[in-house]
């Protein structure tokens, strides 16, 4: 199986690198433009999450290598490869396929159990598909990460009572700094799902005073509507800053929206009020610095990653269920994907042995010329059987043998044996 993953997420690289190689759905797009035309024949699906970039490629021969798929993301944001390579990780073959279902079952999030993956890997699969960059492999591959994700909800309680970055954000780190919300000033600037999912726990807690700020205006509208909130234009942020509790910042900007110098001109205003920022954005939204001034708690994605851990331990004893449908899945789809990769071999074997037993059969008629019609047709009939009787034990081995990782050499050796060339 000629599959690839090469990428990085909160498990292998910082959040100053994930933010450097993250992908907007705009870039995402072009990078695949961009992949067909440097690999033409290679397949591509890119995953870009907060915490996670994966660019899974497969072709039918040779796909492009490691090095040569670093060196693409690298080039793309114009990084030297040298400060990001050695943050990328490799998955190949199998190991990318379990790695792709695990992603997709979010048993890799750091959030375990967190709804917002799955729908990001099928928008993933479902923009890689758009632009064409899909092909035999991938698209089967993704298509049975959704149904993997599919049956872990259904069979487990791992998804139950969800939690995302955005809960954790507002009940665990939020509420460290606030007893209450209904009394608060909350600021969400983004309209996006996860600033949509942030304001629903959110109102869930009591939260009233809430404004919603997007650079587009019509966006912030439309979600402040469902929300009960209050929707602001974009220019309006230095003062809604100032007068804000709470902030919650889950853009899309590919850098900073908010500079120490744009905190230090509305400092003054805040009277080193207490204010809490959830950056939940990647890139980040704020500069870390701003953490730094009187009175302000600055805490991004990467902050919290123990809250995330505490909660990982306890959906622990729902991960061997979980890990159950991975495995049967995995081992489903790989000897699938072997029994296809043997068939044409097996089709090729076929051929030829039809090919030899009616030319030794015509052979045998030619000579029996007294033999009837019926005669003939049993002859035929035996020679069948004959071939049908010397391929079943090969073909019935390389069936209960798919799982295997030898499968691949005995098609090689069968190959060999009868010189079927491709």
């Amino acid at each position: 199986m000629k599959l690839q993953m090469v990428g990085c997420s909160h498990h292998t690289a910082s959040v100053e690198v994930r933010e450097r190689l993250a992908f907007s759905a705009e870039q995402a797009a072009k990078a695949l433009e961009r992949w067909q035309q440097q690999f033409p024949h290679a397949e591509a699906v890119l995953l870009s999450t907060c915490n996670r970039t994966e660019l899974y490629t497969a072709a039918v021969e040779t796909p492009p290598s490691h090095h040569e798929v670093a060196e693409f993301l690298a080039s793309f944001h114009n990084i030297p490869l040298s400060e990001i390579f050695d943050d990328l990780f490799e998955q190949s073959g199998e190991g990318a396929v379990r790695h792709l279902f695990t992603v997709a079952a979010s048993l890799d999030s750091m959030v375990v159990g967190e709804g917002q993956i799955i729908a990001q890997v099928k928008q993933a699969y479902e923009l890689a598909c758009a632009r064409r960059s899909v092909g035999p492999i991938t698209h089967d591959v993704f298509q049975a990460a959704l149904r993997v994700a599919k049956r872990v909800t259904a069979e487990t309680t791992i998804h139950q009572r969800r939690v995302s970055i955005a809960s954790v954000a507002v009940a665990d780190f939020a509420r460290q700094i606030f007893e209450r919300f209904d009394n608060k000033d909350v600021l969400v600037i983004g309209a996006g799902e996860t600033a949509e999912e942030t304001l629903r726990y959110l109102v869930d807690e009591g939260a009233q005073r809430l404004t919603v700020v997007n650079r587009n205006f019509e966006r912030a509208q439309e979600v402040a509507a469902r929300w009960s909130a209050t929707p602001r234009p974009w220019a309006d942020l230095p003062g809604l800053m100032a007068e804000a509790d709470l902030v919650v910042s889950a853009t899309g900007a590919s850098e900073p929206i908010f500079t120490l110098d744009d905190f230090r001109r509305i400092e003054p205003r805040r009277f080193q009020r207490t204010l809490c920022v959830l950056d939940l954005a990647m890139p980040r939204d704020f500069d870390p610095a701003i953490g730094e001034c009187i009175g302000v708690y600055l805490y991004s994605i990467d902050d919290l990653r123990e809250t995330c851990e505490a909660n990982r331990r306890e959906r622990q004893r729902e991960w061997p269920a979980a890990e159950t449908i991975i495995d049967e899945e995995a081992i489903r789809f790989i000897a699938d994907m072997r029994h296809r990769a043997s068939a044409p071999t097996i089709q090729r074997l076929r051929a030829t042995c039809d090919e030899l037993k009616s030319a030794e059969v015509q052979r045998l008629l030619n000579r029996l010329t007294a033999a009837d019609e019926r005669d003939r047709e049993e002859i035929a009939m035996a020679f069948d059987r004959l071939v049908n009787k010397i391929l079943h034990l090969p073909m019935t081995t390389l069936r209960d043998h798919a799982e295997q990782p030898h499968h691949t050499g005995l098609i090689d050796a069968l190959k060999r044996l009868f010189q079927l060339r491709d």
